[in-house]
């Protein structure tokens, strides 16, 4: 499972060159060290936490598993920010397009987590992508059990990271 959240965000990142990123790999590191064995990668991106569009020293990554969000972020110095977001906690989300960047805002039951500074064509894909998966994931807690459509859904999500969305 090694690097694999690294090449997942990397790859988003070449697709979405506009995307304002810093650190990369050491934000992916944090990552990978909080996804169990038991969890499989489905995508990853990196984009800023937070409201303000000059607020570029934030970077996130985000990583979407057949489980959980797992936002983290290695501080600059030491130490680093941790955060989950399991499907129950899911309420709703919102991409937000400006003038040069997005934004996607993801509202949970305790917080909003707002991820700026996405490359405009980025949104796109970033909505496709956390809207089949909340939906499938709330889907998947009224009935109870994964069935064929929870396959289906994890691997068009690894289609998307490998190759984006067509």
């Amino acid at each position: 499972m090694k690097n694999i959240v690294y090449q997942k965000a990397s790859e988003f990142i070449n697709r979405h060159p506009g995307t304002v990123v810093w650190r990369l790999k050491a934000h992916c590191k944090i990552a990978e060290r909080y996804i169990n064995d038991d969890e499989e990668i489905l995508y990853a991106f990196a984009a800023q936490k937070g409201v303000s569009a000059w607020d570029m020293i934030s970077t996130h990554v985000l990583v979407i598993t057949n489980k959980r969000l797992i936002v983290a972020q290695k501080r600059l110095v030491f130490g680093h920010f941790y955060y989950t977001i399991t499907p129950d906690m899911f309420n709703d989300f919102s991409i937000k397009m400006g003038l040069i960047w997005g934004r996607a805002i993801i509202d949970t039951v305790k917080e909003t987590v707002i991820l700026s500074n996405l490359s405009r064509g980025a949104l796109k894909e970033v909505e496709t992508v956390l809207s089949k998966y909340m939906m499938q994931k709330k889907r998947e807690l009224e009935n109870g059990v994964p069935n064929e459509d929870v396959i289906k859904l994890n691997n068009e999500l690894k289609s998307i990271s490998e190759n984006g969305e067509e």
